[in-house]
């Protein structure tokens, strides 16, 4: 058994490595945070639940930006399918993948990441998110009787107006990238909606779904989508006015197979 991942933050191991021959199996240890990504890091109901928006929150001075580097990382690597799948961002006032959402067919990836609509593994396996499905002993079936119409038109109601089209842009433009282009981009978006300037969609969404659990509706602000101009979805893909922020930097990966290398 090799030592777990530790990071600056000491607590209980987060993250389980395990040697096997060749191979080395990560098993992410937060159980109760449904293997929310921290700074250390499954067992438990769900594989990973992304990143610790409410860990961030609670650190943000201390943490800052550097924390979206891991969390953006993970986003792009689902393979195996899990039984239930979403990417909620918009409904916090964030941003969801872009890279793999802009690769589904047509215009799922569109509605996947505005609605947060979940997906169970078969419609994983169908849509191309996943290349396998691994069912859970556990699992439940999902309540297939909500009507999709009207379920799709609260979902885009209760989102965030600045996260709808900041996602709608980034998803578009993620079509165009390679993975690692769509990682510095979401990195800038990131750093811009924690900064909070253009909008604190991001800290409204935090105290209404992590904190007051839905008991106090969200006021996003701006309210509408018309009030939303291009300058201000242009923002948050632009670089910071910060003397201490530096863009995201990948580091590079000579010894890939040329055919990786084009996917950054």
């Amino acid at each position: 058994m090799a030592p777990p991942l530790n990071s600056t933050r000491p607590n209980t191991d987060q993250v389980l490595v395990e040697e096997k021959l060749s191979a080395r199996i990560l098993t992410l240890n937060r159980p109760r945070q449904l293997n929310a990504l921290s700074f250390q890091m499954g067992k438990g109901r769900a594989f990973c639940a992304g990143g610790d928006i409410a860990a961030v929150f609670q650190d943000i001075k201390e943490v800052g930006f550097e924390f979206y580097r891991p969390n953006g990382v993970s986003s792009h690597h689902n393979q195996v399918a899990v039984e239930v799948f979403a990417v909620p961002e918009t409904a916090l006032g964030l941003f969801p993948p872009s890279h793999f959402l802009s690769r589904l067919p047509g215009f799922f990836g569109e509605y996947v990441g505005l609605t947060g609509t979940r997906l169970d593994g078969a419609e994983m396996l169908a849509c191309g998110l996943a290349t396998h499905f691994v069912p859970s002993e556990e699992s439940e079936a999902l309540n297939k009787k909500d009507d999709w119409i009207s379920a799709t038109i609260q979902s885009l109601k209760g989102a965030s107006p600045t996260s709808l089209k900041i996602s709608l842009r980034s998803i578009r433009q993620g079509r165009l990238q390679g993975v690692g282009q769509c990682l510095v981009r979401e990195y800038r978006m990131a750093c811009n909606a924690m900064q909070g300037k253009v909008s604190k969609d991001l800290f409204e969404g935090y105290r209404a779904i992590l904190l007051a659990k839905n008991k106090n509706p969200k006021k996003w602000e701006p309210s509408k989508l018309e009030l939303v101009s291009d300058a201000m979805v242009a923002t948050y893909f632009s670089m910071m006015d910060n003397e201490d922020w530096e863009d995201l930097k990948l580091p590079a990966r000579s010894n890939l197979p040329v055919y990786a290398i084009a996917k950054l």
